[in-house]
């Protein structure tokens, strides 16, 4: 069975009381439509999702949108994140009385966004990548799930948005006989210094991460107020990114997967690959 494109999600994808298979097709389908937006209705896109939400679920149910109820590693993540975004040092070294609140509120003001949608944004952020990076059990599982969706399907194109540009990142490494004519990176958090960065499997050799072995072409999309994706520009850290994009995806769409999919600046990534006008 093969598919064009295969999405790796990224945060906030689990579907409680879904199957696997059952949360994939949900979630492909929205990567569908969203695509299908940008692309236009009569393009014939389908994307495959490898889904891999269910391998990161926590039993964490108090305080699911409040960064206070994160753990100390969490909380030390938030505050590493805060500081690449240039916070203030009170805010950086968490100084403060509620310090993992003040953290995302700064972040909130920073970028003029809805101080609630920031606090859940960070807390799933930092709960779903500490999982991955710290629980070797999870991150294999994780990465395996994207490698042999990779490997079923042999598309043209791999979309990765949010922590799924790290999944994919890695398992494409994992799996060097993986072949992808496009890696298309998302709202990535891969350069995230102290966060993300240092600790990828595998890791930076002097500095600099690089393309992984199977992908001929890789292109980053970024949107400038886009919080998670930091630091901009994947070219000063990795060497083989073909093309670092910025492009506004909408002041609501704080992150969102169907802002990237759906605008013009993806759409024209993928279209002459796709053979698309």
């Amino acid at each position: 069975m093969s598919a064009r494109i295969v999405g790796v999600h990224g945060i906030g994808n689990r579907q409680p009381g879904k199957t696997p298979d059952e949360a994939a097709a949900v979630v492909g389908d929205r990567w569908t439509t969203a695509l299908s937006r940008g692309l236009g209705q009569n393009s014939g896109v389908h994307a495959v999702v490898a889904y891999y939400a269910h391998h990161l679920a926590t039993d964490a149910v108090q305080g699911a949108t409040d960064p206070e109820y994160l753990s100390e590693p969490e909380q030390q993540m938030l505050l590493r994140w805060a500081a690449a975004l240039d916070a203030p040092m009170e805010v950086a070294q968490g100084r403060l009385a509620t310090p993992a609140r003040a953290s995302a509120d700064w972040i909130a003001r920073r970028f003029a966004l809805d101080g609630r949608l920031v606090r859940l944004l960070v807390t799933v952020f930092c709960r779903e990548l500490h999982r991955y990076l710290s629980d070797p059990g999870c991150r294999a599982a994780a990465r395996d799930t994207v490698a042999e969706t990779i490997a079923d399907h042999h598309p043209a194109v791999v979309l990765a948005h949010s922590l799924g540009s790290v999944v994919a990142y890695e398992a494409l490494w994992a799996r060097p006989d993986l072949q992808v004519d496009l890696l298309v990176t998302l709202g990535s958090p891969l350069a995230l210094p102290g966060v993300v960065f240092s600790r990828l499997d595998p890791g930076p050799s002097n500095g600099r991460g690089v393309r992984p072995p199977g992908v001929r072409r890789w292109i980053n999309i970024a949107d400038p107020g886009d919080v998670i994706a930091v630091p901009r520009g994947l070219t000063h850290y990795f060497d083989g990114v073909d093309a670092d994009l910025t492009t506004p995806i909408g002041v609501f769409d704080i992150h969102k997967s169907a802002g990237y999919l759906s605008c013009p600046t993806t759409a024209t990534a993928l279209a002459a690959l796709l053979g698309l006008p």
